[in-house]
């Protein structure tokens, strides 16, 4: 049903990721599925504050986030799991969505974190995703 998924992953919240790290991965396995796994670097915002950086400083950013997701993957990833990693820069939600449109992913998985009054049941970015979003979409708190 589901050949290819896509988990979005915070390589700055590796605890947090487990629930769904494994969530995606048992679908992985289940549905003999391809995983892609996509870390996603803020952007910087406001023109002046890119300004007052080295120039290569984004490409810097990731090539760290790159290398990172790297040991994270091969720590926390099966080696039979066939996946490809994927590092952008942007909009959190933006940017999964337009890697799922890109990779023509079948299915999402987004953790949420625990509510605050602001985000009422799931995350902004996670709410964003399921809402927006061509594919199924897997929330995992």
């Amino acid at each position: 049903m589901f050949k290819k998924l896509l988990l979005a992953v915070d390589i700055n919240d590796p605890k947090g990721m487990m629930r769904t790290t494994q969530a995606a991965v048992d679908m992985t396995r289940a549905n003999e599925s391809k995983l892609h796994i996509l870390n996603v670097v803020p952007s910087i915002g406001m023109p002046i504050v890119g300004a007052s950086l080295e120039q290569n400083h984004s490409k810097q950013m990731l090539e760290t986030a790159r290398a990172e997701l790297e040991v994270w993957s091969a720590n926390n990833i099966a080696p039979d799991i066939d996946l490809t990693l994927h590092v952008t820069v942007g909009t959190v939600y933006d940017q999964i969505i337009k890697q799922a449109d890109a990779s023509e992913i079948d299915a999402i998985f987004v953790g949420a974190h625990s509510p605050e009054l602001k985000d009422y049941l799931i995350g902004p970015n996670a709410a964003r995703v399921a809402r927006h979003a061509k594919q199924s979409v897997f929330v995992i708190r």
